[in-house]
């Protein structure tokens, strides 16, 4: 919402807001921008703002004051995605990420390759890019790409959003279930995609992971246009294969339908990460672009914040953070750190903080996915009135089956008991790899503060 304001005020709007709090970075930004924000939420609000619009964001719900005022005085309303359409949208071509994994870094390398090819695109996405140090950016060109999220929308509008987004070319990433807050089961969750898939043009473009099938067969069966797929060291129309990895990235070949193949390098570690590459690589070639031109947006994409950024080396001990929480994301971030960082030993902290990772629904394949590291440190949740008792992650289940796999594991709620341990642990050429969708409570400062030598 905070960038959207941001993307609203740069094409000309007049625009304000409305928060319960606002804090740093974001109060920075919209002071910065121009933009007044009313706090807290308020009817009141509304006259000081006298908009033409209300823009209400999902985490609002009916009953909220404001909101509520909106529906009495009949000012006309929109959610974010729906406005985002009709505003900016209705004469461009957007290009739209979707998917359970990989959606921020595979959007912020489609956006840096049609700009280092000299495109003026415009791009809004879910983390702050590091070439561009933000999360949008308003271009005058024609291509406009966008992170699509299957959450929903708003508490008038209970789809996803990327079904506002006219998609006329697309990347479709993975399909696992998450979001179990929202989405009942695995068929459910599908169902979005299928839905999105069904608002694709005939003369669009779709390119789909082909390591899931199921993506690819609810992208053949529901969208007009045709399909084009990829994969590493699959079979698909883009295949990367040929992969090296180390301390600059990856490098690795791409073979199309065209025929030939070019080296080129990603400055990023992980299959996951090639293949997403991959996407980008067969998207870009349909708009036309060149190998040569894709190669130098690859080799010149310096990532996106919280994903496998390193915060700091203190004493010999290197800090990534990363934002996965899904157990596949947490499985191939280890997997890539340890193809980056391989001389390394690597303790895995990892705060289950989303709806779906606070359940047992992955329990299993949190096992298998944390046990890729050296080491396990986990920050215990506490009870979440969302998730019923029975349905809770069973952490002492995950730690003892760790354990058993000869991965000392250990965990606790207090961020700054962890934060003893593991500055108490950590040895000269170890790599502390945090994970969590959120803050994790300070836990990344107060590390790199606490290694640090007592004079």
């Amino acid at each position: 919402m905070g960038a959207f304001a941001g993307m609203l005020k740069a094409a000309g709007y007049e625009v304000t807001g409305s928060d319960e709090n606002v804090y740093p970075p974001m109060s920075d930004m919209l002071r910065e921008w121009g933009i007044e924000v009313y706090t807290p939420y308020s009817p009141e609000n509304l006259g000081r703002a006298k908009p033409d619009l209300v823009i209400i964001g999902n985490v609002i719900r009916r009953v909220n004051v404001e909101a509520t005022a909106v529906r009495e005085r009949g000012i006309p309303q929109a959610s974010f995605p729906a406005a985002f359409g009709s505003l900016l949208l209705s004469d461009k071509h957007p290009i739209v990420i979707v998917g359970t994994h990989g959606k921020t870094t595979t959007s912020a390398l489609m956006a840096h390759v049609l700009i280092s090819a000299g495109e003026d695109a415009s791009f809004l996405v879910g983390g702050v890019t590091l070439n561009y140090g933000g999360n949008y950016r308003l271009g005058k060109g024609q291509y406009v790409v966008i992170e699509g999220d299957e959450y929903d929308t708003a508490y008038f509008d209970k789809g996803p959003k990327f079904l506002h987004y006219r998609a006329r070319s697309a990347i479709l990433t993975s399909i696992e279930f998450d979001h179990a807050d929202i989405y009942r089961n695995l068929a459910h969750y599908e169902s979005s995609f299928e839905r999105f898939c069904e608002t694709m043009p005939a003369d669009g473009f779709l390119a789909v992971s082909g390591s899931y099938g199921r993506a690819v067969a609810i992208a053949r069966t529901h969208a007009k246009c045709p399909v084009t797929t990829y994969a590493v060291n699959g079979k698909a129309d883009y295949r990367a294969d040929n992969e090296t990895f180390g301390t600059e990235g990856a490098r690795f070949h791409i073979h199309s339908t065209e025929g030939g193949s070019r080296e080129l390098l990603l400055p990023m570690c992980g299959y996951h990460n090639l293949e997403n590459a991959a996407g980008v690589y067969a998207t870009a070639r349909s708009l036309g672009f060149t190998d040569k031109q894709i190669a130098q947006g690859f080799g010149t994409f310096k990532g996106v914040k919280r994903r496998q950024e390193e915060r700091g080396e203190v004493n010999g001990v290197l800090l990534i953070d990363d934002f996965a929480h899904h157990p596949t994301a947490v499985r191939e971030t280890i997997e890539g750190i340890r193809q980056r960082y391989a001389e390394r030993r690597i303790w895995a902290v990892f705060e289950p903080r989303s709806n779906t990772s606070r359940r047992n629904i992955h329990q299993a394949q949190y096992v298998d996915a944390l046990a890729g590291a050296d080491l396990v440190t986990l920050r215990e949740p506490e009870p979440h009135d969302k998730v019923p008792a029975d349905q809770r992650l069973d952490v002492g289940k995950l730690l003892a089956e760790l354990n058993a796999r000869s991965v000392p594991s250990d965990a606790s709620p207090d961020v700054a008991e962890l934060v003893r341990r593991v500055a108490d642990g950590a040895r000269r050429n170890d790599l502390v790899l945090v994970m969590s969708n959120g803050a994790f409570g300070g836990f990344i400062p107060s590390l790199l503060e606490a290694l640090r030598p007592r004079v």
